[in-house]
C-alpha cells in the first residue's frame, strides 16, 4: 500500500469539498479549484470525519503510482485554497531588473529588447523591488510553471552568477580562464 496514498486528506474548517464521480472540487477562503481524478482511482469524501480518501483497484504498477499522486494533488488543492502558494525569484546582474505593468511582467535581463511575459489567469505577480519577483496562486502547479518560465528567460550562468534564480537557489560557480604568467 502506498504510504502517501493511504493517508486521508483532512479537510480543515472553512474549506468545502464536493466529490462527484471522479471530479473533486475544493472551495476555500482564497479561491476554488477542481481536479478530475484518474478513472481507475476511487475518491470518496466522508462529511462526518471531514476526510477525503483515495482507493486503488489493485496493485498494478500504474495504479500504485496514481494512488499517491491523486492523494497529493487533492492535498495540494486543500492547502492552496487555505493558504496560497508562493515562489520568490531574484534578478541578479548589473542593470537587470523586473517591472510590472498591468497583467504583463517586463524583464530587462541583458537582451536588446525587454522580455514581456503575460501573467496567466489565476496567478498574481508582485515586484516589491526591481530585483525581486513574487509569484502567488492557489494552484501549486501554476505557480511552479510560471516561476520556471520566468527563470528560463535568463537562467543563472556559472561564471558570474548573473540571471534569474529562485530565492535561496545555490548556483555552482566555475573558475574562469586563468592566464599563466610568462617568465
Amino acid at each position: 500500500m502506498s504510504r502517501i496514498g493511504k493517508q486521508p486528506v483532512v479537510i480543515p474548517s472553512g474549506v468545502d469539498v464536493v466529490v462527484t464521480g471522479n471530479r473533486v472540487a475544493v472551495k476555500g477562503p482564497h479561491g476554488e479549484l477542481s481536479h478530475d481524478a484518474h478513472p481507475s482511482m476511487d475518491v470518496s469524501y466522508d462529511a462526518d470525519s471531514r476526510e477525503v480518501r483515495v482507493q486503488r483497484p489493485n496493485d498494478e504498477r500504474e495504479n500504485r503510482a496514481l494512488h499517491g499522486l491523486t492523494r497529493s494533488l487533492i492535498n495540494n488543492m486543500v492547502t492552496g485554497v487555505q493558504q496560497p502558494f508562493a515562489k520568490r525569484l531574484e534578478v541578479v546582474g548589473v542593470g537587470y531588473q523586473a517591472s510590472l505593468s498591468g497583467n504583463v511582467l517586463s524583464l530587462q535581463v541583458g537582451f536588446a529588447n525587454t522580455v514581456q511575459l503575460p501573467i496567466p489567469e489565476g496567478v498574481t505577480c508582485e515586484v516589491p523591488a526591481p530585483t525581486t519577483i513574487e509569484v502567488k496562486s492557489v494552484d501549486k502547479q501554476a505557480v511552479g510553471q510560471f516561476a520556471a518560465d520566468i527563470r528560463n528567460v535568463r537562467p543563472p550562468e556559472p561564471y558570474k552568477g548573473k540571471g534569474i534564480r529562485f530565492q535561496g537557489e545555490h548556483i555552482r560557480r566555475k573558475a574562469g580562464k586563468a592566464f599563466a604568467s610568462g617568465s
